[in-house]
C-alpha cells in the first residue's frame, strides 16, 4: 500500500509540473483548468467479512470496518475553440479494485484523452484516448451521484473505456449523439487473443427543462476471438425534475452474451432513484434496484440460481460547505439463495463519507 501511494504521488507531482510548465510558457494558459476530488469513507458490513472486503460485485467503497479513501483524484483540462484535452490521475479503492486487471501503468489513470473539432460551423468533435463511459447515469465520483454508493448495474457495467468518440451536439445542445470504436468492455489495454473491435452509441436528448432521455448501447466482446462471442448491451434511462425539490431517475439495462460454447444468455437490471431536496444544504435519496444474471455472465456465484439480487438503499446528504459534503447511507441486499458471507441471503451495510471538490 505504501509503494502504491508513493507511485501515485510521484505521478501526480510530475503531471502537475508538466501541465503548469506548459501553461506558464504559452499564450494559452487561460485555457487550462485544474480540479481535485477526495472521498474518504467508513463502511460497516453486518455480515462482518473477515478479509474486510464486501461482496464480489462491489468495487467502490469496498472495505469493511476501516477508514479508507475511495477516490483521490486530480485533473487537468485544456479547452479552446478547436482543441481539448483531459488528464486525470487517481488513487483509492476505486482504482485498486476496478482497474486491477489493467496494466500497472494504467491503474492510476482516471482519464487521458484529446479531442479535435472537425467543423467550424457544427459542434462536431473527434476524441481519442481513455474516456468516461457512455453507459449509465453514475460515475466513480460519489458527490456527482444522487446516492453515496453505486448501484449494482453501475458497478457491473463500464466506468471507463478506451477508443475513438465521434460526438455531435445541436445548436441548442438539447441533442447529443456519439459513436464509439472501443478496445472492449471497460478496457484500457485490449485483451490478448481478442482482435475484434467493439462499438457503442449514445443518444442524449433534453425533452424539456424537466425531462431528459438517454439511450446507450455496446456491441462487441471481451472474450477471445476463438469463442466467437458477441456481447450486446442496452442502457435506457429517464431523468425527471419537478422544480428544485423532487428528482427521479428510472432506468433499465439489458445485455446478451455467450456463457457456454453454444449457448447465449440474458442479464438485466431495472433501477429507480428518488431524490428530495429538504433545503439548500440537505437532501434525501431512495434507491430500489434488481439485478438478474441467472447464467452468471457478469457476476459469478456459488448458487445454482445464479445472481438474482434485490437492492434497497436510502441516504442523507448534508453540504457542510459549498464544496464539502457529508453523506450517510443504509443499504440492504436480498438474494434468492445464500450468496453472502456466513451463508446468508441478506446483506446490510452502513456507509458514511466526507467528500471535497476543488
Amino acid at each position: 500500500m505504501r509503494t502504491f501511494v508513493y507511485k501515485f504521488l510521484n505521478s501526480l507531482l510530475i503531471c502537475c509540473f508538466i501541465m503548469y510548465s506548459v501553461a506558464a510558457q504559452s499564450n494559452f494558459k487561460n485555457n487550462f483548468s485544474f480540479s481535485a476530488y477526495g472521498d474518504i469513507y467508513y463502511s460497516y458490513d453486518f455480515n462482518n467479512p473477515s478479509n474486510h472486503e464486501k461482496p464480489n460485485f462491489i468495487y467502490n467503497h469496498k472495505r469493511h470496518n476501516e477508514i479508507n479513501a475511495n477516490l483521490l483524484l486530480i485533473r487537468a483540462n485544456y479547452q479552446d475553440e478547436g482543441l481539448r484535452a483531459n488528464i486525470g490521475l487517481m488513487a483509492g479503492n476505486y482504482a485498486q479494485y476496478n482497474l486491477m486487471s489493467e496494466p500497472s501503468w494504467a491503474q492510476n489513470v482516471y482519464e487521458a484523452n484529446i479531442g479535435i473539432k472537425l467543423s467550424k460551423k457544427s459542434n462536431l468533435w473527434l476524441d481519442a484516448g481513455i474516456l468516461p463511459s457512455h453507459i449509465g447515469f453514475e460515475s466513480a465520483i460519489s458527490s456527482d451521484c444522487w446516492t453515496l454508493t453505486r448501484s449494482m448495474v453501475a458497478e457491473n457495467s463500464p466506468y471507463y473505456e478506451t477508443g475513438l468518440k465521434l460526438g455531435y451536439s445541436n445548436k441548442s445542445e438539447k441533442l447529443n449523439v456519439a459513436l464509439y470504436v472501443l478496445n472492449g468492455w471497460q478496457k484500457i489495454s485490449k485483451p490478448n487473443f481478442t482482435q475484434t473491435p467493439s462499438f457503442g452509441l449514445q443518444v442524449n436528448y433534453t425533452i424539456n427543462s424537466n425531462l431528459l432521455f438517454n439511450y446507450s448501447n455496446f456491441v462487441g466482446t471481451d472474450k477471445p476471438d476463438s469463442m466467437m462471442a458477441l456481447r450486446t448491451y442496452h442502457n435506457v434511462y429517464f431523468q425527471y425534475h419537478k422544480g428544485k425539490t423532487i428528482g427521479i431517475v428510472a432506468g433499465f439495462d439489458i445485455g446478451t452474451d455467450k456463457y457456454h460454447a453454444t449457448k447465449y444468455g440474458v442479464w438485466y437490471s431495472p433501477i429507480v432513484v428518488l431524490q428530495y431536496t429538504l433545503n439548500k444544504k440537505s437532501k434525501l435519496a431512495l434507491r430500489g434496484e434488481y439485478y438478474h444474471d441467472q447464467n452468471e455472465i457478469i457476476i459469478s456465484t456459488p448458487s445454482k440460481l445464479g445472481f438474482q439480487v434485490l437492492g434497497l438503499s436510502s441516504n442523507f446528504d448534508y453540504a457542510i460547505y459549498k464544496n464539502v459534503q457529508w453523506r450517510f447511507e443504509g443499504k440492504l441486499f436480498k438474494a434468492q439463495q445464500a450468496l453472502f458471507n456466513n451463508g446468508r441471503k441478506l446483506n446490510f451495510s452502513l456507509t458514511t463519507n466526507l467528500s471535497i471538490k476543488i
